[in-house]
């Protein structure tokens, strides 16, 4: 009797810690994916703010980070300007360094068809360097937009973490 009286309280004790785990279980909730994850920020609240209440202050600091930056993460972004054509430039040179080196081959009284050959090298040499002018150029300027670009959402970011901080939440 006393071995029945142990085994069925070590089963009662056993169903309750089963219990309790799921309880567990059931009482930890998944993160919140709000408004703040959308610019890259991880919000947790420090004062057991309700799932419900996170993402009201997220919309709400969300809202007036938007107000006082003047950006909005989501809004579209134009598309850069379509590249031109750069064979046809460079074509262009080489036939024009081509008929200069004719033209001036033979007016000196050399071969006009060794001087275009000359011409139309110099002229793919001068294609290049433009080429790669251009080339460095862009990269400068889309370097600088890069920049330029992540100054707002910055900002931004700052703006909303300062809010929810202040709302009592931790904000990386």
């Amino acid at each position: 009797m006393k071995r029945m009286m142990t085994g069925m309280f070590a089963l009662l004790l056993a169903g309750n810690l089963a219990g309790s785990s799921s309880a567990t279980a059931q009482t930890n909730s998944p993160p919140i994916k709000g408004m703040a994850s959308t610019v890259g920020l991880y919000v947790y609240p420090k004062n057991g703010q309700s799932a419900n209440k996170q993402l009201t202050d997220e919309s709400q600091c969300y809202s007036n980070a938007k107000t006082q930056t003047g950006y909005d993460p989501n809004a579209t972004t134009t598309a850069p300007p379509p590249k031109k054509d750069d064979q046809k430039s460079g074509d262009k040179s080489v036939a024009q360094g081509a008929a200069r080196g004719a033209v001036i081959s033979g007016a000196t009284g050399g071969d006009p068809a060794a001087g275009a050959r000359r011409g139309a090298i110099l002229g793919s040499v001068k294609a290049k360097r433009k080429d790669k002018q251009e080339t460095e150029q862009a990269d400068k300027q889309a370097a600088a937009a890069k920049t330029t670009s992540q100054q707002p959402l910055d900002n931004f970011k700052r703006s909303i973490s300062a809010c929810l901080d202040a709302r009592g939440y931790s904000v990386k």
